[in-house]
């Protein structure tokens, strides 16, 4: 599949086949992916804490699932956190200057690399920023003084693919000029 087709396959799955885990190579595959994202001055201010056991994956998925929102996650049988951590001080000097969050940008890259590398595996994925942030952390024995910034669900579709909506090119594209 080329890169085009790729990214217009994608989509944010909302439904996962219960019954059907993740086979660890397609996840290395996946994770290698990440690891590879670039980031401003090669920071890499990210580490991912990946959920697979079934009883943990449920109870990630359930503090995914506040407030009416995202409770398909409880049937993922994959949860990739993504845990912000430290910039180096180029990259934290540089968004100083520039008053940007370079790891905001670095995080959101890499997590375009695990949806797009999980299509080409053949695998949904959902990234997920609404969640039960502290219960999600006591979960994963993630340290309270870091952000977990996002939960990427990953398993196999358990719906047909969906007509992607999309605004018209004339609407987000202008050459030269805005």
């Amino acid at each position: 599949m080329d890169f085009l087709q790729l990214v217009q396959a994608r989509q944010s799955d909302r439904s996962y086949d219960k019954e059907r885990s993740v086979e660890s190579e397609k996840l290395e595959r996946i994770l290698e992916a990440a690891r590879l994202a670039p980031s401003a001055c090669n920071a890499q201010p990210w580490r991912f804490v990946v959920i697979t056991d079934k009883e943990l994956a449920q109870k990630a998925g359930k503090a995914a699932a506040g407030l009416g929102m995202n409770k398909f996650a409880k049937d993922a049988p994959v949860h990739i956190l993504v845990v912000e951590e430290s910039a180096n001080i180029t990259s934290l000097l540089g968004g100083k200057v520039k008053g940007k969050h370079f790891p905001l940008i670095d995080i959101g890259i890499t997590a375009a690399h695990i949806a797009l590398a999980a299509e080409a595996e053949g695998l949904g994925s959902c990234i997920l920023g609404w969640f039960d942030e502290k219960g999600m952390k006591q979960l994963a024995g993630i340290p309270a003084s870091k952000r977990l910034l996002l939960d990427i669900v990953i398993g196999y579709p358990a719906k047909e693919k969906r007509k992607k909506m999309r605004k018209p090119k004339e609407k987000v594209i202008s050459y030269n000029r805005y």
